[in-house]
């Protein structure tokens, strides 16, 4: 038994695949921390995100959506020059209104765990692919969180991203049949 090919190569992302990659995680931090990387790496390699990962943790606070939602002008001029992390204007000014609506998410829901995960019925789908031409870029679900969370007023969260979202958090088990991941996060 092998792991999916693309956990293959690059030390980080055999790290990503083997510890992090499809296991649930119902933590609020971590979810905003995926949220925003995912946004990040739209139009970008996740191994570009992954090698920057410890030096956004750094630059955001290390996620806090509160603290990440009271950013001003300066903290976003001071994050346009961190020559350590992806400077984009629109990624970084959505990471800030993101953090906002994310808040608003927690006090109506009691947690975006709650929210997200409610979309699967709290708990994780279970998917057979044999080949990674078989695993969609997203899905039924993807598009209906894509939906709800651009219409509350976040940006970065088509449902392209949010389907890696929901992979990189287990929402959906899109390990490969014959990797040993995808028995050992089976439900």
């Amino acid at each position: 038994m092998a792991r999916c090919p693309w956990g293959e190569g690059d030390e980080l992302y055999r790290e990503y695949h083997d510890r992090e990659w499809g296991v649930p995680v119902h933590d609020d931090r971590r979810h905003f921390e995926m949220l925003v990387l995912e946004g990040f790496q739209a139009g970008l390699s996740w191994l570009t995100v992954l090698k920057k990962r410890e030096s956004f943790r750094a630059a955001f606070d290390n996620f806090a959506p509160a603290k990440v939602a009271a950013y001003g002008p300066a903290k976003i001029k001071a994050l346009l020059a961190d020559q350590d992390i992806v400077r984009n204007r629109r990624k970084i000014e959505a990471a800030v209104k993101n953090a906002k609506v994310f808040l608003a998410i927690q006090k109506e829901f009691g947690s975006f765990d709650h929210y997200i995960w409610a979309f699967v019925d709290h708990k994780p789908v279970q998917n057979s692919f044999r080949k990674l031409s078989e695993i969609p870029a997203q899905s039924e679900v993807s598009r209906a969180i894509s939906k709800d969370l651009k219409k509350r007023g976040m940006n970065f969260v088509g449902p392209t991203i949010i389907y890696a979202h929901m992979q990189a958090i287990g929402m959906v088990n899109d390990h490969l049949v014959n990797c040993p991941r995808h028995r050992e996060l089976r439900v």
